[in-house]
């Protein structure tokens, strides 16, 4: 057995619509193909591949966090996703990683779920001023 890589994570909402907006029309996902389970969801994609899964039908206090600390993406545009971050009003941590990893950019955040979202910049990325 080996694993190959990570397939995709999965939320638990009390509101479907909120949460597709947050990361379909706020962080770039599509809505994509999902099987026609007997509960309400999404299956969110990015550049074409299935990333997050969106299970809805869920009352607020079910949406507590477990022993998973996060969700982390590779992505692109720092300031960008920043500016986007301001606009909303979002609170977010940005961090530079120090030594061998080359500054990659650690951005936090969290979606209107409360799960905590962390979006990995190149180092090579320009950060704020």
């Amino acid at each position: 057995m080996g694993v190959k890589g990570m397939n995709h994570f999965t939320i638990l909402t009390d509101d479907v619509e909120a949460t597709r907006a947050f990361y379909c029309d706020f962080l770039d996902f599509e809505v994509g193909p999902r099987p026609p389970f007997a509960f309400p969801g999404l299956w969110l994609y990015s550049q074409g591949a299935p990333i997050l899964h969106v299970v809805g039908g869920k009352q607020r206090e079910q949406l507590r966090p477990g022993v998973l600390d996060h969700m982390a993406f590779s992505a692109t545009g720092l300031i960008e996703t920043l500016d986007k971050l301001k606009r909303r009003q979002m609170p977010y941590d940005l961090r530079r990683l120090p030594g061998e990893f080359a500054g990659v950019w650690q951005l936090f955040f969290h979606d209107p779920n409360g799960a905590r979202v962390e979006f990995d910049f190149d180092g090579a990325e320009p950060g704020p001023a």
